[in-house]
């Protein structure tokens, strides 16, 4: 398995939209699944990334919000999504939320409390579950990306909602405790 170069914005890819998974028998997709499994288990912090981030348009996202700091008490482990459709949501909430192609900024997001979604996995058969808080909140954001959207379209005001990660240098660390 290989790690894959995440694309960074303002990257014109991001901006694209993604094609339907059909081939679920090609064995350059599951190997491509594999890396893109491999690249979310390596990503700091971590918890889900979509195809079109590595600059392969298709509709595939991977999740796993049991890797999240506080992992959520309700979530589905590690999932597979491809061709992702929500069919119903709920709630409403506003959280933080951060992305590993804008690696310098974070942002307050709205997004629904809670989403049943209909998907194929990676061999192609059909599943429809119901996600809540967290969970819902990645599948969003990570689908987000499938249609070339980034969390930052989706924040109020980019003067009250967007904020610049705080990133301290080992070196800077290791002088503060000293």
């Amino acid at each position: 398995m290989a790690v894959l170069d995440i694309l960074t914005y303002p990257n014109e890819q991001l901006r694209e939209i993604s094609e339907d998974v059909v081939d679920f028998t090609d064995p350059e997709l599951q190997l491509f699944i594999d890396n893109l499994i491999e690249t979310m288990l390596v990503g700091p912090g971590c918890v889900g990334v979509a195809a079109p981030q590595t600059g392969k348009l298709i509709r595939i996202v991977v999740i796993d919000c049991t890797l999240a700091r506080k992992p959520p008490a309700e979530n589905h482990g590690q999932l597979v999504v491809i061709n992702p459709i929500i069919l119903n949501w709920s709630g409403m909430d506003v959280a933080r939320e951060g992305c590993l192609s804008l690696p310098d900024y974070t942002g307050n997001v709205m997004r629904a409390v809670e989403v049943t979604v209909q998907f194929q996995d990676r061999y192609g058969k059909e599943h429809a579950i119901t996600m809540v808080d967290f969970e819902a909140r990645v599948l969003q954001h990570e689908m987000d990306h499938l249609d070339g959207k980034l969390f930052t379209d989706r924040i109020v005001s980019r003067k009250a909602d967007l904020f610049r990660r705080k990133v301290r240098s080992k070196n800077k660390e290791k002088q503060l405790q000293s």
